[in-house]
């Protein structure tokens, strides 16, 4: 029998893979706290856009496969592994990942993606990611960009809503 923890976090998978953002976040706490070597350490709102923009940006062509979903009364585990094209240039991305989550009420209150971020980097971004992909500096930059793209997607999107009033 499929313990319930278990369900939600196949329910978040099953989303991801139809790309269905809006599924996969009521997946969520509303207090959800994500990291992963990419984004960072985000909260709430920002969590839920960032699904929002990464569907949006994969135009269709991201492919999910998941497997090995456990859970118990508090915690919960999951291989996954995104393929993808990268930037503007299109570099073919294969992301093996293991999402960890906490689960409170039914609810992720905490999604941890851990993954290499070096190969994420070579794959990426190229001869930049290979050179550079494992230091701290490099990290940090990515995740800075990240930031910023999530943050003009937010801006964004609220530009929208404000037109469409």
């Amino acid at each position: 029998m499929q313990h319930p923890n278990e369900k939600i976090i196949l329910e978040f998978f099953q989303a991801f893979q139809k790309g269905n953002a809006k599924a996969m976040n009521a997946c969520y706490h509303k207090n959800v706290v994500f990291y992963d070597p990419v984004f960072g350490h985000i909260k709430g709102d920002r969590v839920r856009a960032m699904w929002y923009m990464l569907l949006e940006k994969s135009g269709g062509e991201l492919n999910i496969s998941f497997s090995e979903i456990q859970a118990n009364d508090y915690n919960g585990s999951a291989r996954w592994t995104a393929s993808y094209y990268y930037g503007p240039s299109r570099r073919r991305v294969v992301n093996e990942v293991v999402g960890t989550f906490y689960i409170q009420n039914g609810k992720i209150l905490q999604h941890t993606n851990h993954f290499d971020l070096w190969n994420w980097s070579r794959q990426a971004l190229g001869f930049k990611g290979f050179l550079m992909g494992w230091t701290k500096s490099m990290k940090l930059e990515i995740q800075q960009e990240s930031s910023k793209m999530l943050s003009r997607y937010i801006h964004k999107m609220r530009s929208l809503e404000e037109d469409d009033i």
